[in-house]
């Protein structure tokens, strides 16, 4: 009897693992499915939305054509737009801030990463650091115009009378609300994307290298910047990019301190504007038509630049990745 139903036990076993197997292939068909439908909708909806600005800047674009780019005039009056001061704005302040956030953040990636301060301290650190993104925009820019611009704005002076000589802070007089404010105070905001992603990078770094380094003679320093550093530069640009991404498009903070002057100065002392600091101060009270359009056209170009940051980047990432095999 035992014999007999023995076979027929492995096939009732048989069937249950078939069956279980069955399952569980079409829970993963139908999850892979899940994942497609709502990555469709992401590409979907980046499509939607850059058709709907390239819609509504179509008049400007008909307009003015690529002249718009170099165009240095904006009269609403006489409805002449021109976007070169507000692209210079943007891609000055937002170059100041990252070139300012990139050593910061990987100093502070560093301190709360590896042991130079004992781990209730470095967790206390990357925790506070993290925090200050976590605030408004609008409560940083009230910030640095009570506090920041006042303690700032000696400085700016000296640097004028002082260095006047050089083009960048060929400034007599400064005031507090300029190029070099705005890209100062983005890169404060800009530094926990920076310093936290970094960190994380770091810290997924085995430690297999680091004991390999030291055991071969290196340094701690040494160790940092011939091994810990390589290894983590995708995730270290990475982190740059999204943090270039947000100084890109950061709007009340900016508003605040770039004094919002659309000439064009190649000295750092000098009132600027940016893209979204225009968008915010005059899409409400835009009039229909050509107005609305060269606002929407100022976002399409902002837009262009996002995506040409993330391109770069991609390919950055992709040259390094081919020259270290």
């Amino acid at each position: 009897m035992a014999n007999s139903s023995h076979p027929s036990n492995l096939d009732d076993e048989n069937l249950n693992l078939t069956a279980i197997s069955g399952t569980n292939l079409s829970f993963d068909q139908a999850f892979t499915r899940l994942v497609y439908f709502f990555a469709l909708i992401t590409v979907a909806v980046l499509f939607v939305m850059s058709w709907v600005i390239f819609s509504e800047a179509l008049p400007a674009i008909k307009q003015f054509g690529l002249g718009f780019f170099w165009g240095q005039d904006w009269d609403t009056g006489n409805q002449i737009f021109g976007a070169l001061p507000y692209i210079y704005g943007t891609l000055v302040s937002s170059a100041i801030a990252i070139l300012l956030a990139i050593p910061v953040g990987i100093a502070i990636a560093l301190v709360t990463s590896e042991n130079f301060l004992p781990s209730s301290l470095r967790t206390i650190l990357a925790f506070v650091v993290e925090l200050i993104a976590a605030i408004p925009s609008v409560v940083i820019g009230l910030w640095a115009i009570f506090v920041f611009i006042p303690v700032l704005e000696p400085l700016e002076k000296w640097l004028g009378n002082t260095f006047k000589f050089i083009p960048l802070f060929n400034t007599q007089d400064p005031a507090g609300t300029n190029m070099l404010t705005a890209g100062i105070i983005l890169a404060i905001m800009i530094l926990p994307t920076m310093a936290a992603i970094t960190r994380d990078v770091l810290l997924a770094i085995p430690k297999e290298l680091r004991s390999a380094s030291m055991a071969l003679g290196g340094t701690r320093w040494e160790t940092i910047f011939r091994v810990l550093l390589p290894a983590g530069f995708s995730g270290i640009v990475s982190a740059a990019m999204l943090a270039l991404g947000r100084a890109l498009g950061e709007t009340m903070a900016v508003t605040m301190v770039i004094g919002n002057s659309s000439q064009i100065s190649g000295s750092l002392l000098d009132p600027a504007y940016t893209i979204p600091s225009v968008l915010a101060n005059e899409f409400a009270e835009a009039e229909p038509g050509l107005h609305i359009g060269a606002l929407t056209y100022l976002g399409l170009i902002l837009f262009g630049l996002t995506l040409a940051v993330n391109i770069g980047a991609v390919l950055l990432l992709r040259w390094v990745g081919r020259t270290n095999k």
